[in-house]
């Protein structure tokens, strides 16, 4: 099963359009993971329409009209994995105790909200990622998106692209 994790698309405030990179991987993908901070519901019906699955929350940036729509938590068993998505977890500082006490159920974490990529195994064992944004690269060198693979109760392949600069 192959993964697209992004987040912080921040449409139309920060770009105009996702990247055509970004979208030419929605057909490779079984599941397209959006961590929030969408800003606009056509950036949801655009994805709706072309993710063979779909699974999103929305993120402090998000009005009512995508607060209506998205959850604040998603989860989903995918492959055998229990994954969970969010846009917010707190400061980097203690983030892998603070969500492996928050979601104790969980073998993978998806968020957002920081811009900032970031990859990493709490003690219990939980997958932290965290895809950055791939319209608004804030502080980062690049704008980013992640793809990973799920197969055999296993998560593989966890892959961070780089967006060209605009």
């Amino acid at each position: 099963m192959r993964l697209l994790l992004m987040s912080d698309t921040h449409l139309p405030k920060r770009a105009r359009a996702l990247p055509d990179r970004l979208l030419a991987e929605l057909p490779g993908a079984d599941v397209v993971l959006h961590a929030g901070d969408w800003v606009d519901t056509a950036t949801l019906d655009l994805l709706e329409g072309r993710c063979r699955r779909l699974i999103g929350v929305h993120g402090n940036n998000d009005g009512p009209e995508l607060r209506a729509r998205l959850p604040e938590v998603a989860y989903a068993e995918l492959g055998g994995l229990r994954f969970g998505v969010v846009h917010e977890t707190g400061p980097a500082q203690g983030r892998e105790a603070r969500c492996a006490a928050r979601f104790p159920e969980l073998d993978v974490l998806v968020f957002g909200h920081s811009h900032i990529p970031w990859d990493s195994t709490a003690p219990t064992g939980l997958r932290l990622l965290n895809p950055g944004s791939p319209t608004d690269r804030r502080r980062q060198p690049h704008c980013t998106y992640m793809t990973a693979s799920v197969a055999q109760g296993r998560l593989t392949d966890v892959e961070l692209h780089r967006l060209p600069q605009r």
